[in-house]
């Protein structure tokens, strides 16, 4: 007497970015999927460094660079995200005079916007209070610092990330990093310290 058996079905994995890339080749609207799953995450990244308005401009620049040098994308690895991010690290150098201004903006804001007492409003007050300082501490900063030091504290980006994100080698990286950090802690601390004093 023979059983038969089912050997039920797996789901089939979800499509890779490297697999929409490989698709988009051939059936451009694939490239879509990019869009979709990455443009909102880039957004914020970049709105955090330029302002709302800028950014829109940027990740449409970031993407149309995407699209167009998409068979230069390495089909080995399945994440393009390092890849979009570093297109639009190379968009963001381009607007650094917008960039400059925002951050010079963000030393204007005192943080008196929160009227409301809702959950959570001592901790935006507090973010909102530091912002000033936190936005001359990166003026300070060099560009390639800025950009391992955002990648790794807005995006959470490892060290191998960030490498292949801005074509850098690892160490390199992790350099800028280390160097970035130390350097926004010490200016942090001074200015505190100094607001302190004034208050």
């Amino acid at each position: 007497m023979t059983v038969a058996t089912t050997i039920p079905e797996l789901p089939a994995a979800a499509p890779t970015d490297s697999d929409a890339v490989r698709a988009s080749l051939t059936a451009p609207d694939r490239f879509e999927e990019l869009f979709t799953r990455h443009a909102p995450a880039i957004f914020r990244f970049v709105a955090a460094r330029v302002g709302v308005s800028a950014a829109e401009d940027i990740v449409a620049e970031t993407f149309a660079t995407a699209f167009r040098r998409r068979a230069k994308f390495d089909l080995a690895v399945s994440s393009a995200r390092p890849w979009l991010y570093g297109i639009a690290a190379n968009r963001l150098h381009k607007h650094r005079d917008a960039e400059q201004r925002w951050l010079e903006r963000q030393l204007l804001d005192r943080g008196d916007r929160y009227r409301d007492d809702g959950p959570g409003i001592d901790d935006r007050l507090d973010a909102a209070r530091l912002a000033p300082q936190l936005a001359a501490a990166l003026l300070t900063l060099s560009v390639g610092e800025r950009d391992v030091l955002l990648l790794f504290a807005l995006e959470d980006f490892s060290g191998d990330e960030i490498a292949v994100a801005l074509g850098i080698r690892p160490g390199t990286a992790r350099s800028r990093l280390s160097r970035g950090r130390a350097q926004l802690r010490a200016l942090l601390e001074h200015q505190l310290d100094e607001g302190a004093i004034h208050d």
